[in-house]
């Protein structure tokens, strides 16, 4: 008998939104299967080549990336044949979710979630192609996003293209928390608030437990410290606690001067993150 897969999940926020955090205490539960950043519609939609978007064709950068994270990063190059040879970015999605609904059943799993932060860019097309997926988006506060980010890409600068400077990591913090607000009235999506995440696991993760419609599972807080190695990215400090830290970390007065502090925070008043379950 076929076994029958339920609506995948998708875990968006700004990139250091805690994001795998997240996703490595949802991966820990037994219906649950996830993989590390896929970063497949990142790669594969032409959202900035006019012309391959019009015919609708993929980014020419999806099919080395596919290789590379099949062959590399999660050792199934045998996944690689169920792609399409016409390079048309429907076909692909079609196959990268078969892919993903293969590799889910494999695992004796009913259900699959996929992370990559920089997926919230795209979340109009992915919910044109997955119309019944569940999307979940944490939100940070700004001052600590801003911080991290800029921290990590001056640290990182390679694997994250660039060091950003403050107002890079502002507008890439502002238009996930527009872009999460704007979806926020349906039925579908979820918008989870960092630091109650933190501040108060168990309760939030049981009610995102309920808007997945799957039982919460003790093992999903004390076991997911196994799923962060396998999901966490250490290149370019993407890794994530063996321990859940509450919040109210000092890294924004640390990193930046007053005359800094007070640019960023006139920049993010008006941005309300006080969600309520």
């Amino acid at each position: 008998m076929k076994q029958k897969l339920q609506a995948p999940i998708f875990l968006f926020g700004c990139p250091r939104s805690g994001t795998t955090l997240l996703q490595s205490l949802l991966a820990t539960h037994p219906e649950i299967a996830s993989f590390p950043e896929t970063k497949f519609f990142l790669y594969g939609v032409a959202k900035y080549e006019p012309k391959r978007q019009k015919l609708g064709l993929i980014s020419p950068r999806l099919k080395p990336h596919l290789k590379k994270y099949f062959n590399k990063e999660i050792n199934r190059p045998e996944m690689l044949k169920y792609f399409p040879k016409i390079p048309f970015i429907d076909l692909y999605t079609r196959s990268f979710i078969k892919v993903l609904n293969i590799l889910t059943i494999e695992a004796g799993k009913s259900l699959w979630l996929e992370k990559t932060p920089d997926h919230i860019l795209y979340l109009d097309y992915i919910e044109k192609m997955l119309p019944k997926a569940r999307m979940i988006h944490l939100l940070r506060n700004g001052p600590d996003v801003v911080a991290s980010l800029y921290e990590v890409t001056h640290k990182y600068p390679k694997q994250w293209y660039k060091a950003w400077d403050i107002d890079y990591c502002l507008e890439r913090w502002k238009e996930s928390i527009e872009i999460s607000m704007k979806h926020s009235h349906k039925e579908n999506h979820i918008l989870v608030n960092y630091d109650q995440l933190v501040a108060d696991t168990p309760v939030i993760i049981k009610k995102i437990c309920d808007f997945l419609s799957i039982e919460f599972d003790e093992r999903m807080i004390e076991d997911y410290g196994k799923a962060a190695k396998y999901l966490s990215l250490e290149k370019g400090g993407r890794t994530v606690s063996q321990e859940i830290k509450k919040s109210g970390s000092d890294k924004f007065n640390k990193i930046f001067d007053e005359s800094q502090k007070q640019y960023i925070l006139d920049r993010i008043s008006g941005f309300n993150l006080e969600l309520n379950f």
